[in-house]
């Protein structure tokens, strides 16, 4: 037969669209082209193809060879595809049987030897074929790709993959002399070690704050001078967020498949992404020619965590609002556009000046007042806006630095709490874990993602609180957006404390989260 049809699939931002590989065979000049808008990478297949053909001991006749990547319309990249063109051209020119390919869908680079390399991606079309076996029960299809990706890709319960080593072994299963079992998946469970959050002295303020942020999903900026513990906090907010549910970590591990960054001990483990101030914006959302995740996708369904805030770009800050309104970021190129998930906990540290000792308690500030105008004025007021919590970390006194952390536990009272001085990051994330499990039943989201009409169904203020809400909002100038997202977390305070309705202390608990920089 001089005409083969195989299937594949490429990328197109998170989702993988599927690919027809047409392989067409005819007498005349010899020549090898491949169309369907290919990019460089899919075009250089044709000298990886040819060899691994002749290197396998098949025959690549002297013909003309017609490859189509359809839909046409469709960018095709990376190496992906040397796999399918050559099975392609081996059924074409009758060198293996044909009538079971559409039975399979293949994906993987081929070495010059018929050896198969990884790819990235595979994770992403997995979940794409899982979701056409549904669509299509009475036609479903393997997934064949390289031995390497196929633990990877299995973690997609419902569908068959096979690993395969080289180009040999594909067509050896195709004749029926080796037969592939699909890939078991035997994956022990990785229990995720984080950094314990009782290792923090004093600061029993930041921890409270970092509580009600877990437990709500809301964003948070710790303002203090440097050697406070702000790095110290933020790598452990991670160990007190609830265990990933299978979805969560499905979708977190396809986005980080699709830059080949994924790794198997990682399953489950809430992603902790901390990008240095000198990150581009294409690097913090994503981009390029062929748009890729940024760090803000790579952070999906975990912590972003931006030290030194002031030093990052104002640009790069500000492409932040959208994301951390929608949870999604769109990437639009001239040729064309991509999705990506960002659902990301943003936690940010800063300075209060320059010099970093504004307000210390023994260090003097040597910065002016135009100096410490500037520097705070690097944030926006908009972008300010769109974090929940904003708090003090002041430095630690002699007494609290040398504590026994084995002392029993020691009590800071602040005016509406008590906070325990030294819980284990276990016993804090039981607490938050209870809290998650009553938002989720009421709303079926953590409360940080409420809308404005959600706002207005699910959280009941008390009239008292109502009231102090006013005067706050009239004496702080505060915007309507400000304003929700303190009733948000209000909303999580009385989550924590198990209260149906929002009392006049879980609003007052809230809004000293919401604290200026102080310029005085």
């Amino acid at each position: 037969m001089s005409l083969a049809l195989i299937y594949s699939r490429g990328l197109s931002g998170i989702k993988s669209p599927q690919v027809q590989v047409e392989v067409h065979v005819a007498n005349g000049l010899p020549s090898f082209t491949i169309v369907g808008l290919a990019e460089v990478e899919v075009r250089e297949a044709r000298d990886r193809v040819r060899a691994a053909i002749l290197n396998s001991g098949f025959e690549f006749p002297a013909k003309k060879f017609t490859v189509n990547l359809a839909p046409a319309d469709l960018p095709k990249e990376s190496g992906r595809f040397d796999l399918p063109i050559a099975i392609g051209i081996l059924a074409a020119t009758g060198q293996i049987p044909n009538h079971e390919l559409n039975k399979y869908e293949w994906a993987g680079e081929l070495s010059l030897s018929g050896e198969l390399r990884s790819i990235r991606g595979s994770l992403a079309m997995s979940v794409a074929l899982f979701e056409y076996n549904n669509e299509n029960s009475s036609s479903t299809r393997t997934f064949v790709l390289p031995a390497a990706n196929a633990g990877e890709a299995s973690l997609v319960t419902g569908i068959n993959v096979i690993g395969i080593e080289s180009l040999n072994c594909a067509c050896k299963m195709l004749h029926g002399e080796m037969k592939i079992n699909p890939y078991e998946n035997k994956m022990q469970k990785y229990i995720a070690e984080y950094p314990d959050l009782k290792d923090v002295k004093g600061q029993y303020l930041a921890k409270r704050a970092l509580e009600i942020a877990a437990a709500g999903n809301h964003s948070l900026l710790m303002i203090g001078s440097p050697g406070t513990g702000k790095s110290m906090l933020a790598a452990r907010l991670p160990s007190i967020l609830p265990e990933m549910t299978h979805n969560e970590a499905l979708e977190s591990a396809a986005v980080n498949s699709l830059i080949g960054g994924f790794n198997i001990k990682d399953w489950k483990k809430r992603p902790f992404r901390s990008p240095h101030h000198t990150a581009s914006a294409v690097a913090m959302v994503g981009g390029s020619s062929n748009p890729k995740p940024g760090e803000i996708s790579l952070a999906h369904n975990g912590v972003l965590f931006l030290d030194e805030l002031p030093e990052f770009d104002r640009k790069v800050l500000e492409v932040l609002r959208e994301p951390l309104e929608t949870g999604t970021i769109t990437i639009s190129r001239a040729g064309r556009q991509a999705d990506f998930p960002a659902k990301f906990q943003l936690i940010a540290a800063m300075n209060p000046c320059p010099c970093g000792y504004l307000g210390h308690a023994t260090k003097a500030c040597r910065c002016t007042l135009d100096q410490v105008k500037r520097y705070q004025g690097r944030l926006s007021g908009p972008f300010l806006d769109r974090i929940d919590l904003q708090i003090e970390v002041p430095a630690l006194s002699n007494e609290e630095l040398f504590e026994n952390s084995d002392n029993k536990d020691k009590n800071f009272e602040n005016a509406n709490n008590k906070i325990c001085a030294s819980k284990s990051s276990q016993e804090i994330a039981q607490k938050i874990f209870k809290a998650r499990e009553i938002q989720i039943l009421r709303q079926n989201k953590p409360n940080a993602f409420l809308s404005s009409a959600e706002i207005d169904k699910y959280c009941n203020v008390h009239e008292s609180g109502i009231n102090l809400l006013k005067q706050v909002m009239q004496k702080m100038g505060w915007s309507a957006r400000a304003c929700h997202r303190a009733i948000k977390v209000a909303r999580t305070i009385a989550d924590l404390d198990n209260s149906e309705q929002i009392l006049q202390q879980h609003i007052a608990e809230a809004i000293q989260y919401r604290r200026a920089l102080k310029t005085d």
